[in-house]
């Protein structure tokens, strides 16, 4: 007696490509449709009207001329951490260390600025610590990337774990360079002279902040689309043994890229103490390592995407601590938003790269 296999209702199928406009389109139908259901939530909890709630969430954001360059400047150093990453996931070596790149690379900016601010004039001051912060984000990036290519430790965990040394070497010198003595800060440095601080561009504290990241955005798109390393980056992520064939060294470009990647990465320390905050501390990076692999990972490695999606996710960071405030929200419901909307963003990567195919009523009816 023999027994017919039943196809199933419903099959996931990979899809071999899809045209970009309709990709496109696929995020935007999410991105509406997380809107909808957020209005929903927000109704349900609150009864307050969704069109406000998300009025005040642009006000949050762009409200003010001063608030719209708070947002440009958070959207701009998330940028420079996802346009890091981006070579790195591209040859598929998972770079969790971003966190502990910004750190050492805003550690030397910090230490520079405090020691030769006073002794050499701020442009050539600024020239030193962006070369400091890139060399120190690439020996941060190098290492494991060194140990993987030796003895193909596990990158996912060796780049966690520096994050934390990077913590503790923060730590240490918030605690050394301690000001005032007693306060466990490093206070704002050079609050009256700015030696060491970005000077003002087009009349804009945070004008150089901009053109520095996308000068970096710019570049890297360069770098990935039409150079040679850009196409070996690409080569090794598809396949190593493929990469080996072809006579690229796998090592060399496991190395070189890490160190690019962290290079970048120690860049966003730079900026975010020359060009921001104008301290140091364990918060400095401010979890933006761990959020730009979203943006990386969003924009397929695309840095004119990323530039998009930075801008959204620091619009909903600001909106959510708006909303709050504003309607008296507590974190929680305002993060609950925010997480709705962020989960059909990644949801609607799941339908650009599978398909659903549901059995056809003609099929059904042959069982």
């Amino acid at each position: 007696m023999s027994s017919q296999r039943k196809e199933p209702l419903l099959r996931i199928a990979k899809r071999d490509g899809i045209a970009r406009p309709k990709a496109y389109a696929i995020r935007i139908a999410a991105v509406l449709l997380s809107l909808v259901v957020s209005g929903l939530f927000i109704f349900s909890v609150t009864k307050l009207n969704p069109v406000e709630v998300y009025k005040a969430m642009y006000n949050g954001a762009f409200g003010t001329t001063r608030r719209s360059w708070a947002t440009i400047k958070d959207a701009m150093m998330l940028l420079c951490i996802g346009v890091g990453l981006a070579p790195a996931f591209k040859m598929k070596f998972w770079n969790i260390g971003a966190e502990g790149q910004v750190l050492v690379g805003g550690i030397v900016t910090a230490g520079m600025m405090r020691i030769l601010g006073p002794s050499i004039p701020t442009p050539m001051l600024l020239v030193l610590m962006a070369a400091a912060s890139l060399l120190a984000g690439a020996v941060w990036g190098v290492v494991p990337a060194a140990f993987k290519a030796r003895w193909n430790t596990n990158e996912t965990l060796f780049t966690l774990m520096m994050n934390y040394v990077a913590i503790q070497l923060t730590s240490y010198c918030v605690a050394l360079w301690e000001n005032p003595y007693g306060s466990n800060t490093v206070g704002i440095i050079h609050q009256q002279t700015k030696y060491g601080w970005f000077p003002k561009v087009f009349g804009q504290e945070y004008g150089l902040n901009v053109i520095l990241v996308m000068t970096l955005t710019i570049g890297m798109y360069i770098y990935l689309k039409y150079s040679k390393q850009g196409y070996e980056i690409s080569v090794v992520g598809d396949s190593e043994n493929t990469a080996r064939y072809a006579g690229i060294n796998v090592k060399k470009v496991t190395i070189r890229t890490m160190a690019i990647s962290g290079a970048i990465c120690g860049m966003a320390g730079y900026i975010a103490v020359a060009g921001a905050s104008h301290t140091i501390s364990t918060s400095t990076a401010g979890g933006r390592g761990f959020t730009a692999i979203i943006v990386a990972w969003l924009a397929q490695f695309n840095s004119f995407v990323m530039i998009l999606i930075s801008f959204l996710l620091v619009f909903l960071q600001k909106g959510a601590i708006e909303i709050a405030s504003q309607f008296n929200l507590n974190d929680y419901a305002s993060n609950v938003i925010t997480g709705i909307i962020l989960f059909f963003i990644l949801g609607s990567e799941f339908f650009i790269n599978y398909r659903l195919i549901f059995r056809s009523k003609k099929e059904a009816d042959a069982k």
